[in-house]
This record gives structure tokens, sequence and C-alpha cells, in this order.
């Protein structure tokens, strides 16, 4: 045997057998750490000090932090999407998961959709049962030189989401000269009708999304009165419109005339909402006036909560609840029949003007507040207990659930200007849209669900396509060419 591969294989086995010399070189000083003496004849392998979570990604997907997590749920692009899909096909392959559909990046659920309930153990011994005879449209050929496992194959033949696109160009703008840049005011709304009317000024215009003719419906100026709210009815009939003055008129879209003038306010109507025959106006006199319009004027509720200007007002879909926002940075809570709040929320900073109930979930309210706080908060208004909130950066002036998905808008003002789509309750954002170089303080959805439009006061107002179609493109496109710029 070769003397020098002797000497390195007696240096693995027993430091012992080196000669004095080696061993008095490898400790110089007294301080040095004591040999281990290991003795055999076998090569065993320590797996103590491996790193799983590097080897296996499976180990590292349990481990990610939420930031992580946040960040995988943002993946959008085709290749996140093979990724997943990838993944999922080596758990198939490696660790018998059984996935059989691409889970979707854009959920929630994502990892309970890649990991079972079970928490599958990196090594496992299963007991494989008899393949079913070839007589199954799933099965794979016996012949099949592919592989892959039946599961696989499934995944590998499951349908793709399309990645979802939100256009970040503004499919149609007009021109609104005068619309006020007032925080307090809410001078858009969009009928079901497809009729959106715009407070400029003294005077209130209907434009009609289908023509696209341009009718004015009221001038005020000759009471010497301005607009500041505009809300139509559920059925697209009429339009009240709150004015400087204090007052609520209530008029005719189709026959162009005025049935009544409403009374009770002290200062400018800012905010107004309908439920059914019932109109809530709110004001700068810090009252909130009820009132139905089949009855005399003097029928009417008052609810006095707020200590300073009443900027928002919304009914829940069920009719029940009555949410408003004021100056003093309180939302509150009213119900049909008392007239003290039976909840109020003061933790926003600055006024809190957007307010949102879902469609989705019944009794989930979304709150934004203003330059000082800048953030959305959500509230369960059966329990009353805040659930979630985030920071946006720039102040909340409008907020809306999508119809179709559980997903908002919001738009803002200082200091970015731009129109945010949330994904609820991740609260991840789908898009960013910006164009207005004013703060965006106008929001209206179309009646179908699809499109909003926003108004500012760079005096335009933007039409968006965000939340999901239900048309084909082809009537799309149809219906985008009767759109004309107006002024």
């Amino acid at each position: 045997m070769d003397q020098e591969y002797e000497r390195r294989l007696l240096r693995q086995i027993n430091p012992q057998n080196l000669p004095t010399e080696a061993r008095q070189s490898k400790c110089v000083s007294a301080t040095c750490s004591p040999v281990i003496v290991k003795s055999g004849d076998r090569f065993i392998p320590t797996r103590a000090g491996s790193n799983w979570s590097i080897n296996f990604h499976y180990a590292n997907e349990n481990c990610r932090s939420p930031n992580q997590n946040h960040k995988a749920k943002d993946a959008s692009s085709d290749s996140s999407k093979d990724a997943v899909a990838y993944a999922a096909l080596l758990r198939n392959e490696l660790l018998g998961a059984g996935i059989e559909t691409v889970p979707d990046p854009h959920t929630d659920d994502r990892r309970q959709a890649v990991l079972s309930q079970d928490s599958y153990s990196l090594f496992r011994y299963t007991v494989h049962t008899k393949r079913v005879p070839f007589d199954s449209d799933n099965e794979v050929s016996p012949y099949s030189l592919s592989p892959l496992s039946n599961k696989s194959h499934k995944l590998l033949r499951s349908p793709r989401k399309p990645a979802r696109k939100i256009s970040k160009i503004p499919f149609k703008v007009l021109d609104a000269p005068e619309l006020q840049d007032d925080f307090y005011l809410n001078l858009v709304d969009w009928s079901a009708g497809n009729l959106l009317s715009v407070g400029l000024g003294a005077c209130v215009y209907l434009w009609s999304a289908c023509t696209s003719q341009v009718t004015r419906l009221c001038d005020l100026s000759v009471d010497g009165d301005s607009v500041t709210s505009v809300c139509w009815n559920e059925r697209g009939s009429l339009v009240a419109v709150g004015t400087h003055k204090g007052y609520v008129q209530i008029w005719d879209a189709a026959g162009g005339r005025k049935l009544s003038s409403l009374e009770g306010h002290s200062a400018r109507v800012g905010a107004l909402a309908w439920n059914g025959e019932q109109l809530s106006s709110g004001s700068r006199d810090r009252v909130i006036l009820q009132r139905d319009i089949r009855t005399p004027p003097s029928a009417e509720r008052r609810l006095q909560g707020h200590r300073q200007e009443v900027c928002g007002l919304k009914w829940s879909p069920d009719h029940q609840h009555l949410a408003s926002g004021g100056n003093d940075n309180k939302l509150l809570v009213w119900n049909s029949s008392s007239l003290l709040p039976v909840q109020q929320y003061s933790d926003h900073l600055a006024a809190v003007k957007a307010i949102a109930w879902s469609p989705h979930q019944h009794g989930l309210l979304a709150s934004g507040g203003g330059t000082a706080d800048r953030c959305l908060r959500f509230w369960n208004t059966l329990t009353g207990q805040a659930l979630q909130s985030t920071d946006t950066g720039s102040q909340v002036c409008n907020l809306a659930w999508s119809k179709h998905a559980n997903e908002l808008v919001s738009t803002h003002g200082y200091s970015q200007n731009q129109i945010l789509v949330w994904k609820y309750p991740s609260l991840t954002q789908v898009a960013k849209l910006t164009g207005h170089s004013y703060r965006v303080l106008y929001l209206a959805v179309s009646p179908d669900g699809e499109a909003i439009v926003t108004g500012a006061g760079d005096e335009t107002l933007r039409f968006w396509n965000v939340f999901s179609k239900t048309r084909c493109t082809k009537e799309s496109k149809s219906v985008l060419n009767l759109f004309t710029r107006i002024r």
C-alpha cells in the first residue's frame, strides 16, 4: 500500500495515529480546542447541519414571512402563473400532492389551494393502489412515454385563466368647465338609466352614455344659488340637487321639470343619499334630514350627531342603516328608527367623506380619511369591530365597490391624485391609474358595474374600465364608438 495514501486514511480514522510532529502542528497553543476522537470503518453522513429550506422549496413554503406572502399574492404576470404551475407539478411528482388544477396566484387562499389541509412530511411512504383500466377519459394511456402521473396530466390540461389587464389610459375624457375643486361636495352621479349628472357652477347637466347627448337640467343662477351635490334615485328617474343656500330640489329627468324644493337646512347641502322614496341630506349645519318625498315636508327626521359639516352619506344595500361621515373625523351609523347613532367610529384622523357599503358581505363598511389620515378602514357594523386598515399615502376622496367581484376603487387627492383598485380582503393593489392633475374628488360607477367616471378640479371627467367585464369585446367597441368629446 502506498505510504502517503495510508497516512491520509489513518488521519481520517484516528488522529492519534499521526506522527508526533504532525499532532503538535495541529495545536500550536494551549488554548486550541480539544481534538474529538472518532473511530470506525464506515463513513456515515450527518444531516444535522443541512439546510432543508434551501434544498427543498416545499419546506420553505411554510417558513415565508408575511411580506413574502404579500408579494406572492401580487404576482399577476404569466411568468408567475408558470412558476405556480411548475411548483404544483413538482409537488405532484415528488410528494404525491394530487393537485389537478393550477391555483390562481391572485386568490387569497393560494397556499391553501396548492397545499392540502393535511401537513405533508418531507418523506412519506404510501401504498400505491392498483391503476384503473384504460376506459376512463382522464386516465393516462399505459403505452404513454410520459413520465408524469395521471394527476400531473390533469394539472397540465386544466384551463388557464387569462391574465387580467386594466388599461392605464381612460377610454374617454370629457371637459367639465366650472367643476369645483371642493373636497366637501358631491357633484357627479351615474343613474340606472345610463345618464350622468354633473353639477357645473350653477347648472346641472345630463350626459347620455348611449347617445353622448348633453342636456341642461336646471340653472340656479336666476336665484343666486349654486349646485353643491347631485344624486339619482335607484330607478334613475329622479335626481336630487343640493344647493349652496341649503335647498334640496327634486327634478324629473325625463320631463326636465322641478317637482319640489325642500327647505330645512341653514347651510349648503354637500351630501345626498336615496333610500327608496326617502331622501337623506347632510349639510354644513351639521344636521342630517331624512324626508319622504311623498309626504308633506313637515314629516322629517332630524339626525344630530356630527359636530362639523356632514360630507358623506350612504345607505346600506339592505336599506336598514345609514352611514355618515363628517369633518369632525367621525363615522356614524344610524338605523331607520332611532334619532341617535347606533355606532360611532373615531379612528380616522381627518374628515371622512369616502364611504361605501359592501354589496358582497352583509354589514361590511369601508371608509377613507382626509389628508391628515390617508387610511382606508373597514368595519363590521354587525359587531361594531374594526377589521382592517391600510395607509394609502394620500387623501382619500371617494370609495366604491365592484358589483361583480370583491374589489373596490378609491380616488385620492393630496398628494398623488391617483385612482387605486384594491382586492378585498387581502388589500392588494390591482391597478394604479393616474391622469388627473388635481385632486380626484368625484367618483361614480356605471350601471353595469364595469366602468367608473372620475372628476377633478382640472375640469375634466375621465372614464376608466376597471372592473370585470360581462359583455363581449365586440359589443364594448361598438358602444365606445358612440362616445364623442364635448366641451
